[in-house]
């Protein structure tokens, strides 16, 4: 708290027009804002502001934007927080009442006139009505698609998909009840498509959807998964809800829940707070947010549903920041939201976001960077650089938008991503770079460093990874990550992804265990460095490269790869054109490691780890998740140098810590979802 600071007062009971003394504050955000405002017209901006948020419940129904005139100056700051020790929440819903029993377990609300698609009950995202329930999936049987507009385009503009499904599905389905309003959910390899069913035939078994035609590297088709939401008809299990169009909401209770005391919140805003300057030049300055509360928002399907996009990248955030520069948002909590947390998009510089909770997302928890739009000059003038995201915890995200991810870098470079835990997110962990191949890319010198990554996939999408990068980047540095529990539907489930055209990025210091299809992955790139770094007990590799290409792909050294199961390599690593030397490899199963057809001997032969060791690491209990070593004298042939895992993840008060600690019936789950699949596949 700075005591030179001009202090203006806002609670709850305050009114905007008053003072915004402490015993008249003002009553609203927007109410500060203008009042802030005021105060700089009249020349009465000579000190740092300080804008106190006093305890309680802030109702928002549409976003409070922030712009030019809301800016500091070089000299002085606008700072909007919670008072000392105060609760202060930012609301964008409103309150349920007065549930009716209707019978057989099932609550009935009025809500005429609203239409929302989350629904929160007792601090918790209550599930739409769903069928197959929460969990479980229908497969596609197949699908014929009708282009229309655009059949020249690489994506047509418009086609109409006939969706063949199974007729027990269809039975268990009752699609005829549920239109028009019915949304199918498609899980396809990394996307998710979301389309309303247009038409459904019940002597087919098929259905219609239409909007953008599909894409050719990742179509809708028989591999696909998909359930099907908002059917009068599926609401079936407890935590589900259904609102009618008659305005009827009806909802199952959970156990241990009680309708006439329970706290319902229904949004009305998918935005809490807009920051936006102009241009590179007019920038919003050092304004900064502390110890808010940004809570229960929502998201509404368009009428032509959501096409299929990596990463979610479109989807905005709750918190949206263009064109800003020293913005700053510290000890603030973003939950129960329909899309993603915050995003630091276009001309963000100098920014930061530090100790934050960010949970229970419909998407994504931050992004930094705009998305490709116009020529290369035209977007390098909207680059985001130099910002830094620090002891955050991002977890339980992409319920909307399974294919969202914890932490995103778009067109960005020079920022830092350090000591966050990243964990329960159904697609990738972190993702950096957003050039395919080896085009122009202005994704340079990020710093991904210190991250607790772990428990992601959950079996649901493909082709993800805990770290995940694209194009060229050079000087960026992935390093001193702790990366675990990493599970893909089919293929994927990588610790370390180099994705396409990945360039310049040095992995070092990283532990990756308990991975679905390798440790590392390299699908092709070009002269990047993994060093250093312990790979543990992947299950169906270790090590996996893919596109073999004429120029050096990577050098790998001084690593150690342990394991106990599957194989030691995958797909082309054999082939690839890479440097390896100085790496520790040992199969707890007494066997000599293969590498793809090569025993030891003819894989040094071939030039490889001519200071290479197959012998055992010396681990305490690595069986256990313990790396920490009893005995140094393998590792030391190699060069290796320790490492403190534990140093990875979120740091500071002890509070703070313990709230980082991830659910241990989260982990049952997780383990005991992975022991079914991994059983499931290999019957398959």
């Amino acid at each position: 708290m700075n005591c030179f600071a001009q202090e203006i007062h806002v609670s709850p009971s305050g009114e905007d027009t008053g003072p915004g003394s402490l015993t008249q504050p003002l009553k609203s955000m927007e109410g500060a804002k203008l009042f802030v405002r005021k105060l700089k017209s009249e020349g009465r901006f000579s000190q740092n502001i300080e804008v106190i948020f006093h305890e309680g419940d802030y109702f928002v129904s549409a976003p409070v934007h922030f712009e030019i005139a809301d800016s500091g100056t070089e000299e002085h700051s606008i700072t909007y927080r919670a008072a000392e020790g105060a609760e202060v929440n930012f609301i964008g819903s409103r309150q349920v009442t007065n549930f009716e029993s209707m019978g057989m377990s099932v609550y009935r609300a009025d809500v005429s006139g609203r239409d929302f698609e989350q629904l929160y009950v007792n601090g918790k995202r209550a599930i739409r009505a769903r069928t197959p329930n929460k969990g479980a999936f229908f497969e596609v049987r197949s699908v014929k698609e009708t282009l229309l507009d655009g059949e020249e385009e690489r994506v047509p503009a418009f086609a109409i998909q006939e969706i063949e499904i199974d007729s027990l599905d269809a039975t268990q389905l009752k699609l005829r009840e549920g239109l028009p309003n019915a949304l199918a959910v498609f899980y396809h390899k990394w996307d998710n498509t979301r389309k309303y069913i247009q038409h459904y035939s019940s002597d087919t078994h098929r259905f219609w959807i239409s909007g953008g035609g599909m894409k050719p590297w990742n179509p809708i088709n028989e591999a696909a998964r998909y359930y099907v939401e908002n059917m009068k008809s599926a609401l079936d299990a407890p935590g589900e809800w259904f609102l009618d169009p008659d305005g009827s909401l009806y909802y199952i209770p959970e156990k241990g829940e009680t309708m006439e005391t329970a706290l319902v919140f229904a949004p009305v805003t998918e935005q809490l707070l807009v920051i936006s300057g102009n241009s590179q030049n007019e920038k919003v300055r050092n304004v900064h947010f502390e110890g808010l509360r940004f809570l229960y928002t929502g998201y509404r399907t368009p009428i032509s549903g959501n096409e299929p996009a990596q990463a979610a990248a479109p989807i905005p955030a709750v918190v949206m920041v263009d064109w800003a520069d020293r913005v700053s948002f510290r000890k603030c909590e973003i939950a129960h939201t329909g899309i993603g947390a915050i995003w630091l998009r276009n001309g963000v510089t100098n920014s930061t976001l530090q100790q934050n909770y960010l949970h229970d997302l419909g998407a994504g928890g931050v992004k930094i960077g705009p998305l490709a739009a116009g020529d290369s000059e035209e977007l390098e003038e909207r680059l985001a650089g130099f910002n830094r995201v620090d002891n955050n915890i991002i977890r339980d995200g992409g319920w909307v938008f399974p294919c969202a991810v914890g932490a995103m870098l778009f067109h960005a470079h020079d920022n830092e991503l350090t000591h966050n835990e990243i964990a329960n997110f159904r697609y990738s962990g972190v993702s950096v770079g957003w050039v395919w191949g080896y085009g122009q890319s202005f994704s340079k010198r990020n710093s991904v460093k210190f991250n607790h990554i772990h428990h992601l996939g959950w079996g649901d999408l493909s082709d993800m990874g805990g770290i995940y990068t694209l194009g060229k980047s050079e000087g960026t540095e992935v390093s001193h990550n702790h990366i675990h529990h990493v599970y893909s539907m089919t293929y994927g489930g990588w610790g370390l992804y180099t994705d396409e055209g990945s360039t310049g990025i040095l992995m070092e210091n990283n532990l990756v265990y308990a991975c679905k299809n390798a440790g590392f992955h390299q699908h092709y790139g070009r002269e990047n460095r993994i060093h250093n770094n312990i790979f543990a007990y992947n299950r169906l590799s270790q090590l996996q490269a893919t596109r073999v290409e004429p120029h050096t792909s990577f050098t790998f050294t001084n690593n150690i790869v342990l394991y106990d199961q599957g194989t030691l390599l995958s797909s082309n690593w054999d082939k690839i054109n890479l440097i390896s030397d100085y790496n520790l490899y040992w199969d707890e199963r007494s066997r000599e490691p293969k590498f793809g057809d090569m025993d030891w001997k003819e894989w040094q032969q071939k030039g490889n780890d001519q200071y290479g060791v197959v012998q055992n690491p010396g681990f305490r209990d690595a069986r256990n998740f313990d790396f920490t070593f009893t005995d140094l004298s393998a590792v030391e042939l190699i060069g290796f140098e320790p490492f403190d895992p534990s140093r990875a993840g979120v740091y500071g008060e002890k509070d703070w810590v313990n709230l980082a600690a991830f659910d241990p019936e989260l982990e049952k789950k997780f383990d005991n979802l992975v022991e079914e699949l991994s059983k499931s596949q290999s019957r398959d």
